[in-house]
């Protein structure tokens, strides 16, 4: 019977937020990443996320702000 390989989990963390994430993959440059919201906090010319995305955030960011 084979054995079940395990898959190794990296974690890193956003340089501009702050925001922890993880990957199974060995990142190059793990200085260099950024959350998928800094990216587009940086370059909001290349929103291309759809209608209901970006509400969704919206309402997150304003119950964060109630608590």
């Amino acid at each position: 019977m084979a054995r079940k390989q395990k898959k190794q989990i990296f974690r890193y963390e956003c340089s501009l937020t702050g925001e922890s994430f993880k990957t199974t993959k060995k990142a190059k440059n793990p200085d260099e990443l950024v959350s998928v919201a800094a990216y587009y906090e940086m370059h909001p010319e290349k929103e291309d996320r759809p209608e209901h995305i970006l509400k969704e955030i919206q309402e997150q960011a304003e119950a964060k702000e109630l608590i």
